[in-house]
């Protein structure tokens, strides 16, 4: 059975940074795309990033709204997912979860294509 344990989250101002991390255990890393979700206050859970596993040729691929701020990298070794966050706006204030599953390219950015999940990690981002 694969788990997560997403962690990181805080409170941060406009333009700050921060770093969360997605230990997983039960499997190894390189079998699974792994991606990074987030749920904003009252709004549906929305795509961020994700990495396609190793067998896919591990490439990388960003939800518009964080490309350029944002960056996705997994240690395979280390069996944790990254989610380095820069430059941070209020609108990027939302519970974080990490996902990982054997998801086909077309359907990486839907969060019902992941078999497993984090507990989620909250991200605010205000003065």
């Amino acid at each position: 059975q694969v788990q997560l344990a997403d962690a990181g989250g805080g409170l941060v101002q406009p333009g700050g940074s921060l770093r969360l991390s997605c230990s997983v255990s039960g499997s190894s890393l390189s079998d699974y795309s792994m991606a990074w979700f987030r749920q904003p206050p009252g709004k549906e859970r929305e795509f961020v990033a994700a990495v396609r596993s190793k067998s896919s040729g591990g490439r990388i691929y960003y939800a518009d709204s964080v490309k350029d701020r944002f960056t996705i990298s997994r240690d395979n070794a280390k069996y944790t997912v990254y989610l380095q966050m820069d430059s941070l706006k209020p609108e990027d204030t939302a519970v974080y979860y990490c996902a990982a599953g054997r998801v086909i390219l077309s359907s990486l950015r839907s969060h019902n294509r992941y078999n497993y999940w984090g507990q989620g990690t909250q991200v605010t981002v205000s003065s």
